[in-house]
């Protein structure tokens, strides 16, 4: 899994067909989500940048391939550093330990596939 394989890419692609079918199956339930995401994610207090970085470490938490790749994307396009990404990896190693030591390279795989220049 290299950096610049797009493997990320495509799952957030293989995740875009399946996830507009179940929205048109649920929509007041997914609408409520989309709004709690756009609001939890907007700038506030802490930056959208941050938490962003923050919603990525979960993610390497929870074992999501999927939010990995979604919150790499954003953190990518919201400006965050392979330096801010780097640390806040380390943290979700620290809070998770061995699980994290898989799936942190993978959302630093993500982010690096993300910020690469097109």
């Amino acid at each position: 899994m290299g950096g610049m394989d797009q493997h990320y890419t495509q799952v957030v692609r293989d995740l875009a067909e399946p996830t507009r079918s179940l929205k048109e199956a649920i929509p007041e339930t997914w609408a409520g989500f989309a709004q709690l995401h756009q609001h939890a994610v907007a700038d506030g207090a802490l930056p959208a940048k941050v938490k962003e970085l923050i919603a990525l470490s979960i993610a390497v938490v929870k074992q999501c391939d999927g939010c990995i790749a979604y919150h790499a994307k954003a953190a990518a396009r919201r400006g965050a550093t392979a330096e801010e990404v780097g640390e806040a990896l380390g943290v979700a190693l620290l809070m998770d330990g061995g699980t994290a030591s898989v799936y942190g390279p993978r959302a630093w795989d993500a982010f690096r596939e993300f910020s690469a220049p097109s």
